[in-house]
């Protein structure tokens, strides 16, 4: 037989035997591929989704934190023409008995001040724990303000509040330094804040006492409230605006 023929027999039975397991060893998947052409991008997806029953992380947006704006000074004094002006501008008007006290509480003019976050009424002999809502608002945001600077469960206490004008001249009876005429408190819109007590307990505490002050300064300069500190009486006496 000639070489060339010989050589090409060779090759071709090397190809015919290459193709034969080529074509076995990749059988299958040619069939699956035929039966189903998706198949093989089904299976990629899968792969690509096993992690599914793990935990994904996930992006969280945080609240920002909340700062009290700087607090500084001692409390300025206010005339007191200042608060009675701005009692007879933003009260009920003057209550001069306990019947008309009562028709204002019955109609919500006036709301009780109990305790809240950051303050507390001590039991009143001589005025009553009522006041209008825009008063019992501006006591509760000083309250926040306080427990918030003086620290959770802290609180000052509130020693006068709502006086009709009964009460008013019965007090000047007993007190020289009851204001004679009308008073502020006559209007649902002023009561005073001790100093010397806080967290119920009667006591000098000047930590807490400048903390009171930092507050009170505070709604002084925004000019919610006018000021007058009581020494005799050991109180800030406060008027809403």
């Amino acid at each position: 037989m000639d070489k060339s023929i010989r050589r090409f027999t060779l090759v071709f039975f090397i190809l015919a035997l290459t193709a034969t397991l080529l074509g076995s060893f990749f059988k299958p998947a040619i069939g699956q591929l035929i039966e189903n052409p998706l198949s093989l991008v089904d299976r990629k997806e899968e792969e690509e989704h096993s992690t599914d029953g793990l935990p994904i992380p996930i992006s969280v947006d945080f609240p920002d934190v909340v700062e009290l704006p700087k607090l500084k000074g001692k409390v300025a004094k206010d005339a007191y023409e200042d608060h009675l002006t701005a009692a007879e501008n933003n009260g009920v008007g003057i209550i001069e008995t306990k019947e008309r006290l009562d028709e204002l509480i019955e109609s919500e003019q006036l709301v009780e001040l109990n305790r809240g976050k950051g303050y507390n009424v001590e039991p009143l002999t001589h005025s009553h724990p009522y006041v209008t809502p825009q008063s019992k608002k501006i006591v509760e945001e000083m309250g926040l303000m306080y427990e918030i600077l003086a620290g959770d469960g802290s609180f000052f206490s509130i020693s006068s509040a709502t006086r009709t004008m009964n009460q008013q001249v019965n007090l000047k009876k007993r007190n020289r330094n009851a204001t004679a005429g009308n008073s502020s408190h006559s209007f649902g819109v002023s009561f005073d804040i001790s100093y010397i007590r806080f967290n119920g307990k009667r006591a000098w505490d000047q930590k807490a006492q400048r903390n009171l002050e930092k507050v009170l300064n505070h709604f002084q300069e925004a000019g919610k409230i006018y000021v007058i500190k009581e020494r005799k009486q050991s109180c800030y006496h406060v008027t809403v605006r």
